[in-house]
Parts: structure tokens; sequence; C-alpha cells
């Protein structure tokens, strides 16, 4: 009896559901991600062309992706434009901007310390302590590896 019950629920409630457009959010997410690495690629060669270095090019670029997302996270235009572009820009390491920022701006009512301190890295927190610890065990690996 349950079971009848919850696939007539189940029937009635996919009538309402929207069907996701796969086709669509990938290919938005595919033009809006390519936008901003054309942009970005743009940009580097402009700084080049400035006499710039390649690598020091490049780290300004990162630099100005980063306060761009910051900025857009803190107006709060950034939710607008992922709902649009979806992976397109929450991929790149302007999502990763985003994810640092969002927590902070939400708890800023509780104070800097115990409001944006303690929020701070409550997204990327993890993401930063995998990625430091794995990079320091390959780095103890590869060192390893040199000593024979």
């Amino acid at each position: 009896m349950k079971k009848e019950i919850a696939k007539a629920y189940e029937n009635y409630s996919s009538q309402f559901t929207p069907k996701p457009r796969y086709f669509m959010n990938a290919a938005r997410a595919f033009m809006s991600g390519g936008s901003i690495c054309a942009a970005s690629l743009w940009l580097e060669e402009c700084f080049i062309g400035w006499g710039f270095s390649d690598k020091t090019a490049a780290v300004c670029v990162v630099m100005i992706l980063i306060m761009a997302a910051q900025l857009l996270t803190g107006l709060g235009l950034f939710d607008s434009i992922a709902k649009f572009a979806g992976a397109g820009v929450v991929v790149p390491i302007t999502g990763f901007a985003n994810s640092m920022v969002a927590p902070a701006i939400e708890y800023k009512k509780e104070g800097i310390v115990l409001g944006v301190g303690a929020k701070l890295f409550s997204l990327a927190g993890p993401v930063l302590v995998c990625g430091i610890t794995s990079s320091m065990v390959i780095g103890i690996v590869y060192w390893i590896m040199g000593l024979f």
C-alpha cells in the first residue's frame, strides 16, 4: 500500500518538476567559460605587450580574475551570472574566489572575528587543507625518490 502511494505521489510531483535542459546548460557553460578564458588570454597578451614577463602577466591575470569574482560576489551579481552560466564561471578560479567571499558576506553581521574570520574558509577550507596536504605528501615522496 505504501509503495503504491509513494509511486502515485512520484508520478504526481513529476508533472510539476521542471525538466533539465542538459544541452543548453552545457552550451552556456562552454560559451561563458570559453569567454572568460579568451578574455583572460587577451588580457595576458596585453600585459606581455606592455613589457611584463610571461609568468608575471599570468599572475596579474589570475589576480584580476580573483578580484573581479570577489567584487561581483560583494555586489551580489556573481550569483545571477552563475545561475545563467553554470559551471562556466564556477569551475575556474572565479568560483573558488566566490566560495571564499560568499560565506564571509553572509556572516558579516556576526562581527569581524566570529563572522567574517570564522566563516571565510567554511567552504574553501577543506579544499585548501586537501590541496596543501596532498602537495606536501607529493613533495616528500618526490624528495625521497630524489635520494635514491
